[in-house]
């Protein structure tokens, strides 16, 4: 199998993890606060990791084979243009159906009442799939170029933005299964804001794919570097605060540091 088949792949299973916070917005009695604060804040601590100890490394390194004398300030450049990405992103969207903007516990809860009674929930539901359709075009790039690479770091990236999916899958599946009742279209409408991450990759590959090369590749590095520590400080982190305990949560962002700094020296 073709590398490009196997991170189009990792791609589409970290996308469609959406449809796992979907039916468990269906199926469970009630939502696990704690395990989901644990889930999200070792997310957030693998992205962060990845990005300042092998992505941004390996940027700089692409560079350098790209004969580019200025690596390390192209490395830089890169970093905070992923970042201005999913800024940009953030401004674009509004902030009551922003995945990054909702941290209140009782968003993820089954049995809470979703933004009044006042609120059209459908609508809601269909807004929250677009914005974070929106969302997950980047991070589908991120995923894939992680993966194309062949570096041990790509199945990390692809388990955060995995995780990460979680609880989005849940903000679109809930308000829509609240509003028809019906567990099938919250799932379809689940999972067609998870499609969005291989589309991101596929559109992202078939534009750049001409120019694929060192230089390419360090830029590819760089954004993803900057895309998944904005998430990670900007939402994970936010979001594992709010759904549990604050050393509960700051110590499971240290145990994904911890576990994937690990698990990559195994791998070498």
């Amino acid at each position: 199998m073709s590398d490009v088949a196997i991170a189009l792949i990792l791609t589409t299973i970290a996308g469609l993890s959406t449809g796992i916070g979907s039916v468990l917005s269906i199926i469970a009695p009630r939502s696990n606060q704690s395990i989901l604060s644990i889930a999200l804040g070792f997310s957030a601590g693998v992205m962060i990791y990845i990005s300042f100890v092998e992505l941004l490394p390996a940027a700089q390194n692409e560079f350098h084979k790209g004969q580019s004398s200025d690596a390390a300030l192209y490395a830089f450049i890169t970093f905070f243009m992923g970042i201005l990405i999913v800024a940009l992103l953030d401004r674009l969207v509004p902030e009551p159906v922003n995945p990054h903007e909702s941290h209140d516990a009782a968003a993820l809860d089954p049995h809470s009442k979703l933004n009044g009674k006042s609120r059209p929930l459908y609508r809601i539901g269909m807004l929250t799939t677009l914005s974070i359709g929106l969302h997950n075009f980047p991070e589908g790039a991120a995923v894939f170029f992680s993966n194309l690479s062949g570096e041990d770091f790509g199945w990390g990236v692809t388990l955060a933005v995995a995780l990460h999916n979680i609880p989005e899958g849940l903000a679109v599946a809930l308000p829509v299964y609240y509003a028809t009742g019906n567990r099938s279209k919250a799932l379809l409408y689940s999972f067609a804001s998870g499609v969005a991450e291989p589309i991101g990759a596929i559109l992202a590959y078939t534009i750049l794919q001409p120019f694929l090369g060192p230089m390419v590749m360090g830029a590819s590095f760089g954004v993803v570097a900057g895309i998944m520590v904005f998430l990670s400080i900007d939402s994970l982190l936010p979001a594992a605060l709010a759904h549990g305990r604050h050393h509960e949560a700051i110590y499971s962002v240290m145990g994904g540091m911890a576990l994937m700094g690990l698990s990559l020296l195994l791998l070498r």
